[in-house]
């Protein structure tokens, strides 16, 4: 069963440097208290150009079976999965690509607003913790569909 409520953002474009990460793709999923439905939104930046574009917004039913599964089951894989350590440090996924969780009772995150690229994480996922990973990417960008 999905949390009560719980906000989520997958960003694909989180590695920087000198200059902040330029995202070629932002998923935001919310949940408000008790309610029936989620508001996902999705932008995209197209190759070559500047900004993100809007994708559009719409609302879907979460405690739908599939979609409260799918939910359920990310919120899993992320509580078994470490995060860099300094925060920012490192893309320690190897994916370019962060997903940031919050719910009422746990959150998780494995990317810096301002982006990865200023040294080594001392925690380093397993190759099957990297698989996981994977797995809850895929979920969040089945949840758009």
């Amino acid at each position: 069963m999905p949390p009560s409520s719980f906000s989520l953002r997958l960003q694909k474009g989180i590695t920087g440097g000198f200059a902040p990460p330029t995202p070629n793709q932002v998923i935001t999923v919310h949940r408000s208290d008790g309610a029936n439905e989620m508001e996902i939104t999705h932008h995209k930046r197209e190759s070559g150009t500047p900004h993100l574009q809007s994708l559009g917004t719409k609302s879907a039913p979460v405690n739908e079976g599939h979609k409260a599964a799918l939910i359920a089951e990310l919120e899993s894989l992320l509580k078994g999965l470490p995060q860099e350590e300094p925060r920012g440090s490192e893309d320690i996924y190897g994916l370019d690509t962060g997903i940031f969780w919050q719910s009422a009772d746990f959150q998780w995150a494995n990317a810096a607003p301002e982006g990865c690229d200023r040294g080594h994480s001392d925690v380093q996922p397993s190759e099957e913790q990297v698989a996981k990973f994977q797995r809850a990417v895929d979920i969040v960008q089945q949840l758009v569909q």
